[in-house]
């Protein structure tokens, strides 16, 4: 049995034995830890957890600090506490379902998306694709507060989603649009014949065995919620942090899923194994490769997925260890998680940044712990797969 199927503080017992016979191990065990807490010694948020693995085991899963800044408050859970994953919903749902649906045949890249959503039309946007919202080429704005007009009315939230007109040729640059993914959403929800929780929980989160992720939890769940947000100096656990999200009702295509650590590594296994789930194929290993393709003008944008871009002026938050192949996602509240296929290696690392941050620039803070914990976690498992022996390692 994989250990995917055993208590984590078996697998970190168990990581911590070996490590007795392995120093170098042991030294870049301590790198992973000393990057997270660093993080909360800034103050950049109060707690974390980290998963660290293979395509089929757990290598160190661990949470860190508490939920809020006082240490009466819990302690997170690698299995448990659950985390507002921000702009990783763009992947865990959005994209899984659009993956989902081209592996049925019923959508198609290349399709116009006015062939599903006839309100997006007229003019340049009748030559945008469904390809171009998940590789960020549509030409539509990177960001548009709907909820300021919106008020809280979902209906309103699309017509004025529907209303944005292009500010770029489709498909000549990229540019990272929560748009994008809103209208995928939309998609989704036509072509699903129901409301995007539903879907997703149906084509991704049952069939991959993520029984605790999921949109809008209940209060019930609020004590193993890390709050992402303040409301008049109380934490508010459950309640979405992105306002465009909270506009949609809590559903939305770019955010308002909520996970844990062990649930996102699950995640990452199935694109470590080709597509391959818990009991059977999720999708065919050629359709989720086709979603790991880079168009000629996406830049380091994949379909949903993003991959490791060098900046002079700034870190990567993939570090400088990962390889060509890796791809990752992050979201605003302090979430992120990558996948590299030639070293079978994955990271979920989940805070609560958007919590009431004790620094200032806490996102330009956050990137250089993201940076440190990504090489630490390459040096812990260093031993990765050559592009030869990748199927079998």
């Amino acid at each position: 049995m994989g250990a995917m199927a055993w208590p984590t503080s078996l697998v970190v017992g168990m990581l911590a034995l070996s490590l007795t016979a392995a120093p170098a191990h042991a030294q870049s065990l301590a790198e992973v830890d000393s990057a997270v807490r660093d993080g909360i010694a800034k103050g950049i948020y109060p707690g974390a957890v980290v998963v660290i693995g293979r395509r089929d085991s757990i290598v160190y899963a661990r949470g860190y600090g508490h939920f809020t800044w006082s240490a009466a408050s819990a302690v997170p859970d690698p299995d448990s506490t659950l985390w507002d994953i921000a702009s990783i919903t763009k992947i865990v749902s959005t994209t899984s379902i659009a993956m989902r649906l081209v592996d049925q045949g019923r959508l198609e890249l290349d399709a116009p998306v006015r062939r599903y959503l006839p309100r997006f039309s007229g003019g340049l946007k009748n030559d945008v694709t469904v390809r171009m919202l998940l590789d960020h080429t549509s030409g539509l704005k990177s960001y548009v507060p709907f909820y300021v007009k919106a008020r809280g009315s979902r209906a309103r939230t699309v017509d004025l989603l529907y209303a944005q007109p292009l500010v770029r040729t489709p498909g000549d640059s990229a540019e990272y649009s929560d748009l994008n993914a809103l209208l995928l959403g939309l998609i989704a929800e036509k072509l699903g014949r129901m409301p995007l929780d539903q879907l997703a929980r149906r084509e991704v989160f049952t069939p991959l065995e993520m029984t605790q992720t999921m949109y809008r939890p209940p209060s019930k769940l609020k004590r193993r919620i890390a709050p992402s947000g303040v409301w008049r100096g109380r934490p508010v656990p459950g309640d979405v942090n992105d306002q465009n999200a909270v506009a949609m009702g809590g559903v939305a295509g770019h955010a308002g899923v909520f996970s844990t650590g062990m649930d996102l590594a699950r995640y990452a296994q199935v694109w470590l194994r080709s597509g391959a789930g818990p009991a059977r194929q999720w999708v065919r290993p050629e359709t989720l490769s086709r979603f790991l393709m880079k168009g000629p003008h996406s830049g380091s944008r994949l379909l949903g997925w993003d991959t490791p871009e060098t900046k002079p002026d700034e870190p990567s938050v993939f570090g400088s260890l990962v390889s060509t192949s890796a791809y990752g996602h992050t979201g605003f509240t302090g979430t992120e998680l990558w996948v590299d296929p030639a070293r079978n290696l994955f990271l979920v690392f989940l805070t609560n940044r958007a919590f009431d941050p004790r620094v200032r620039e806490s996102l330009k803070e956050l990137k250089v712990v993201r940076a440190a914990l990504s090489d630490a976690t390459v040096r812990l498992v260093p031993h990765g797969c050559t592009q030869e022996l990748i199927a079998g390692c």
